[in-house]
């Protein structure tokens, strides 16, 4: 997922150079959601393992 939203961001920063404003907003906005949708699926297996007693190191 965060691989997508990387490819968002570089589709966003590419069409941002070129003009296409409303292209690059789209895929800026996308970008940002999957970003935010990782980091909170991260945070929230993060939470799961440390209470389930796994160890991180």
């Amino acid at each position: 997922m965060l691989k997508w939203a990387v490819i968002f961001l570089l589709i966003s920063l590419v069409a941002g150079a070129f003009g296409f404003t409303n292209l690059s907003a789209s895929a800026g906005q996308i970008a940002r959601i999957l970003f935010f949708l990782f980091i909170t699926i991260f945070v929230i297996l993060l939470f799961l393992a440390l209470i389930a007693g796994e160890t991180l190191f």
